[in-house]
């Protein structure tokens, strides 16, 4: 990893001759371990005119079923090269060892190859026309599910090769082309991934990579005139400014999943010890890290001391270790930028007079290792339980009635993701249609399944990824109507 990556487009590494180098440290460490050049804007003009000439060459003769197989072939090499994915992805973004084989490795592949199942039944069908024929003629009409053409896949850093997987895999599965653009600070597994797809039998230009920052290199992307749709993974505010350029540059297709700020509602007949480890399932993988995780529980009043007392003992032994040892269990945030932010937001809470249950800081050790951290808010309006930290951090609030918990769940600008916990599955079947949100989980948290559509409502987003409704993101309907 000593030598200057590049992009990797039509089937090959590129480095320009530029001046632009991001530097790629180790968050467990702050120690450098690579540089990238960020692409040029010739680079990004070749990597979507190779992948339009893709599109409208050899990958469109490839029948669906090869399709299939192609995607396969890749999911068998990631598995025969996981521990080396697995290694690059931990020494890049401080995630534990052993997540990254299981998440960025072997759920990653079982997506894939669910996309791969989905070539042959990708279809159009026949429709019977509704108007009748004015002088004796007869219709036939057939619809035709079409590939958009090339895609723009812009993939956050929290899990740079699963989250890329759901991008260029559903492409790919429809017959479109991609071009990925990982973030700037994880993206040496994407590049090992678009190696090992020509190594599949992928054609060159079927799958690009770009490298840079968002402003740069994702806004080129998202507003060049061969791109037909960008699908995003990140901030809202970030999502907001994309979905704007896509559809003034020519009304692209978005897919936008925007994050949260989720909500997991522990009704009164869950126990204390039930809700800690509710709380540590829902909040606290790969250093809560993950889009759909919790960060606002609500506990009626009832109960909420005895939680606080139990959760405060059970985060103390959350201690920090090396991502690369099978043994640790709690590792780095997975940048500095990130770090410091969310120690921003736990020195305001501070100021603010917050009860901190636990942690609240930074642990005395070299990287980007954040304490795990509960707090006792005062109230929804504080910013702890406003904005998304992303990070492994639970703010605990009371609430007196089940009406009021739905409510309370329901007041954020955002809508990806909750869950119920309860003993009583009645009830939680009541409360589910209330509940403000793309995913509703009971009495579980964070199982994303790829037959299962995944998307937010409100301000986490547009569109749905997986289950069959991918499909529609990445396919275009033609309507045809025959006269006989």
């Amino acid at each position: 990893m000593n030598r200057l990556n590049g992009q990797f487009i039509n089937g090959k590494t590129v480095v320009s001759q530029q001046d632009e180098v991001i530097t790629i440290t180790n968050p467990a460490t702050d120690g450098v371990i690579a540089h990238v050049a960020t692409a040029t804007s010739g680079d990004i003009d070749y990597a979507v005119e190779s992948a339009h000439r893709a599109f409208h060459g050899g990958w469109a003769d490839v029948s669906p079923a090869q399709r299939g197989l192609l995607l396969n072939r890749l999911a068998d090499l990631m598995i025969a090269h996981r521990e080396e994915l697995a290694q690059i992805e931990t020494l890049i973004s401080g995630k534990l060892i052993t997540l990254s084989r299981a998440f960025e490795v072997d759920y990653a592949v079982s997506f894939l190859r669910y996309y791969a199942g989905w070539t042959t039944r990708i279809e159009g069908k026949t429709v019977a026309l509704s108007l009748p024929s004015a002088s004796g003629e007869k219709y036939t009409g057939l619809t035709l599910r079409e590939p958009l053409g090339v895609v723009a896949g812009i993939v956050p850093w929290n899990f740079s090769i699963m989250i890329a997987v759901w991008k260029f895999g559903s492409a790919l599965a429809c017959g479109c082309t991609a071009v990925i653009k990982p973030s700037e600070v994880t993206p040496l597994t994407m590049l090992r991934v678009a190696e090992l797809a020509i190594e599949a039998g992928i054609p060159p230009g079927v799958l690009n990579v770009v490298n840079g920052p968002g402003q740069q290199v994702g806004h080129a992307l998202t507003t060049h005139p061969k791109i037909a749709k960008v699908t995003f993974t990140g901030g809202m505010e970030t999502g907001a400014i994309i979905g704007t350029a896509a559809l003034q540059s020519g009304f692209k297709r978005v897919t936008l999943e925007l994050g949260g700020k989720n909500a997991a509602g522990f009704l009164p007949d869950v126990s204390p010890e039930k809700t800690v480890e509710g709380i540590i399932e829902a909040g606290f993988l790969n250093s809560g890290q993950v889009c759909a995780s919790a960060e606002r529980y609500y506990v009626h009043r009832s109960l909420i001391n005895d939680v606080a007392e139990q959760l405060g003992k059970r985060l103390a032994t959350l201690t920090p270790g090396d991502p690369m040892d099978d043994e640790s269990r709690f590792g780095p945030l997975a940048n500095r930028s990130h770090f410091n932010k969310v120690i921003g937001y736990f020195t305001r809470a501070r100021d603010q007079n917050l009860t901190f249950i636990h942690g609240g800081g930074a642990f005395d050790l070299p990287g980007c290792y954040i304490q795990p951290t509960a707090v006792l808010a005062r109230s929804e309006n504080d910013e702890l339980m406003r904005q998304e930290v992303f990070g492994p951090v639970a703010s605990l609030l009371a609430y007196d009635s089940v009406d009021e918990l739905v409510t309370l769940m329901n007041d954020s600008p955002y809508g990806l993701a909750a869950s119920l916990w309860t003993n009583n599955l009645s009830q939680a079947l009541r409360l589910i249609p209330r509940v403000e949100a793309g995913t509703v989980w009971v009495n579980m948290h964070n199982y994303i399944d790829p037959a299962m559509p995944f998307g937010g409502t409100k301000g986490s987003g547009i569109g749905r990824e997986f289950g069959s409704a991918f499909i529609d993101h990445f396919t275009e309907i033609k309507s045809v109507i025959m006269r006989y």
